[in-house]
């Protein structure tokens, strides 16, 4: 039952307005928000009411901001697993409020696999999505100790939580989400980068290839790269080489710098292995890779954190057992007068947005639900959140903006800048008001190996052996909060002096779900709108195969009631033109590193090129994400061949072709959006080739 909200507002100046365009959600985006997010009989107004009440209960007066709660909620939203499962502990008892969680570091022992396993289905029962790096596990032929057998490698153990995840039923109606990485160095690397060309495999998985500085010097100098493990005390004779590696505890020899001594199995050209994944990306568009080292280089805790996975869409990378909870600002409800001379982006409003909804978002770490001890644990300690946007791309089509012109970036770089800014001022409020994160309040000891990671520890004066509070490191000497201090100075002096409330506040998620319901189909995440118009392929609860529905874009609708009521959306503005497929990929690579410099986490963002793209341009699409400093870098080229998107424009799906064979020998040829009756259900053809292709028919 929905309770009523109580006023009282006291944070604020003034009551921020509603969005400029107070439509009812289009039929597809209610489907979308009632299968995903609303309770029984809830409806949008609904779920603000109980979120801003849910959120508000662990306040010290909590009836003075379910109001502030409940009108920030017209212009931004919590995480998926938030708006699913807070306040609803009565349905659900057993669930999460958190997104993204990372497994333990995988121990090389069946034992230690196993309970990754058992401790990784618990997780996903309770509807978190969850990373890990399998590099810790030997490759296959490595001799197995006391076995008198060699191992199988990582491969065949990902396969067995691939299982895991398709067979564990996800919270609120969603399929389970992994990411799985593997070191570039592994020997193991070329199988785990053309595992997912086996149809059906690893199909509960995103795989990502961590990269690191040396290997992409290697593939630049066209150098030999060695593929390794971690020498045991017995094997250290032959070839050897010192590599950063995530375990330390076996009988592994460790230098000063933390580097671990790795026997060489074999060795491979760099530019040969790079390329491998790249030709395996055009053709499936797995794996993607993390530049790592750029990763634990601008983490905020890079003191004490080794940052060796991430969450299933990488937006955040974690540590073992790291959990975060995501939240986004819609940026198009903010957009002023849109279609005229006079448009303009609500900065002010967005700015208090930002700082009252950190506010919400901190308050979640006390109804997390993670289902392990280590999970609450680390949120616990760090009261990690991820504050990113959706709505970017249908906010710029409303001012008057091409998505991936230099004014289009431009207006990207200064509105994530001031998600940071206002983020870091709640973060120093809040710690004043309640304390700080718990892990910001130790004392940390300065190492060899901190003091090689941070030149300007030593610059400084500072020695090993010296001790640090916490709060100093992660204030003064990380990459990110130096950043905001070129902004404002004296905020990052007080937060080294007092402390952050959270160790982490941005993260760009990709808020597919999010922005096509309860955002009434505005772009989501970083990304332009798809399309304005378009199918959207929709797991149904009891459905054998995903539903196609139809779908407009958000400006569209805006256009239609600001502007022309009638317009076809065949007759639209040139400013319509910046569609996904209708931007350059290097211009969606200039937006995504203009957001890179002010977040500190990490980006979840498709960069879609043509199905035609030859691959030597491909290959350069990367060489550009890695100068201009990105984390990690996506793309999507529609391949028919290998699977369905989740989002299809209506030419791709006409002009692809299926071929399906009959119980009686025949077969018939028909375009992917011809409608077929097959068990008694009616789907579209492409939908049911992937889902029976995929072997994923009659078990979503």
């Amino acid at each position: 039952m929905v309770r009523t909200i109580v006023t009282g507002l006291r944070m604020t100046s003034r009551a921020l307005p509603k969005p400029s365009l107070p439509l009812a959600l289009q039929p597809a985006s209610a489907a979308i928000a009632q299968a995903k997010y609303f309770r029984p009989g809830e409806d949008l107004d609904g779920l603000r009411q109980r979120l801003a009440v849910a959120l508000a209960g662990n306040e010290a007066r909590p009836d003075e901001w379910q109001e502030a709660f409940y009108r920030t909620l017209h212009h931004a939203y919590p995480g998926g697993r938030v708006m699913a499962n807070a306040g609803a502990t009565d349905l659900k008892p057993g669930v999460s409020t958190i997104n993204c969680t990372v497994s333990r570091t995988l121990d090389d022992s069946m034992a230690g696999i196993m309970q990754a396993a058992s401790e990784a289905a618990l997780t996903l029962k309770a509807g978190c999505g969850i990373g890990y790096d399998f590099s810790t596990l030997r490759p296959r032929g490595a001799r197995v100790s006391g076995a008198g057998a060699t191992t199988s490698g990582p491969l065949p153990f990902m396969d067995v939580f691939d299982a895991i995840c398709r067979t564990v039923s996800s919270a609120g109606g969603r399929r389970g989400a992994q990411m799985g990485c593997l070191d570039i160095g592994h020997p193991d690397i070329e199988a785990f980068i053309t595992a997912k060309r086996e149809a059906g495999r690893l199909r509960a998985f995103n795989l990502s290839c961590l990269v690191s500085d040396a290997f992409i010097a290697a593939v630049r100098a066209d150098a030999d790269w060695p593929l390794v493990f971690p020498a045991f005390a017995s094997e250290m004779q032959g070839a050897l080489v010192w590599r950063h590696w995530p375990r330390r505890d076996h009988d592994y020899t460790v230098n000063e710098r933390g580097e671990t001594a790795c026997r060489v199995y074999r060795t491979v050209r760099a530019r040969k292995l790079w390329r491998l994944v790249l030709r395996s990306t055009y053709d499936t568009s797995d794996p993607g890779f993390i530049l790592i080292d750029e990763v634990n280089r601008t983490n905020p805790l890079w003191f004490c954190e080794d940052i060796r996975a991430m969450n299933p869409c990488g937006e955040q990378p974690l540590p073992p057992f790291g959990a975060c909870l995501l939240g986004s600002v819609n940026l198009a409800s903010l957009v002023q007068q849109p279609f005229t001379r006079a448009a303009r982006f609500d900065f002010a409003t967005y700015a208090e947005v930002v700082r009252v909804f950190a506010r919400m978002l901190d308050n979640v770490v006390e109804l997390h639900g993670l289902p392990l001890e280590a999970q609450a644990g680390e949120i616990a300690r760090k009261r990690r959140h991820g504050m990113g946007y959706f709505g970017l791309g249908s906010a710029l089509t409303m001012l008057g903006m091409r998505y991936g012109s230099p004014e289009s970036v431009a207006f990207t770089e200064r509105v994530t800048r001031d998600l940071a800014v206002e983020n870091w001022r709640a973060a120093l409020a809040l710690a004043r008001e309640k304390g700080p994160a718990p892990g910001l309040a130790e004392d940390v000891e300065i190492t060899p190996a901190l003091l090689a990671r941070q030149p300007a520890l030593a610059a400084d004066g500072i020695e090993a052996g010296t001790t640090l509070p916490a709060r100093v490191l992660h204030a003064r000497y990380s990459a990110h909060l130096r950043r905001i201090a070129g902004v404002d100075p004296e905020l990052v002096a007080r937060l080294a002096e007092v402390g952050a409330r959270y160790t982490h506040a941005t993260s760009i998620a990709p808020t597919g779900t999010m922005a096509a319901s309860v955002g009434n189909n505005a772009s989501n995440g970083i990304e332009p709108s798809f399309a304005h118009h378009y199918t959207r392929n929709m797991i149904v609860p009891g459905e054998k195969a995903k539903r196609a529905v139809r779908m407009e874009s958000y400006e569209l609708l805006a256009y239609r009631h600001h502007v022309d009521a009638n317009v076809d959306a065949a007759q639209l503005p040139d400013v319509f033109a910046a569609t996904a497929a209708g931007t350059d990929p290097r211009e969606h690579i200039a937006v995504q590193a203009a957001a890179q410099r002010w977040v500190d986490a990490s980006i979840s963002k498709t960069i879609n090129v043509p199905t035609d793209i030859g691959f030597d341009d491909f290959e350069s699409l990367y060489d550009q994400a890695i100068d201009q400093g990105l984390k990690g870098c996506t793309t999507f080229r529609f391949n028919p061949d290998v699977h369905q998107g989740v989002l299809v424009t209506d030419r791709d799906l006409a002009a692809t072709e299926y071929e399906f064979r009959l119980a009686d020998g025949r077969t018939v040829r028909l375009s992917g959006d011809a409608p077929v009756e097959y068990e008694g259900a009616t789907y579209s053809a492409a939908n049911l080739y992937d889902a029976l292709k995929e072997g994923f028919y009659g078990k979503l």
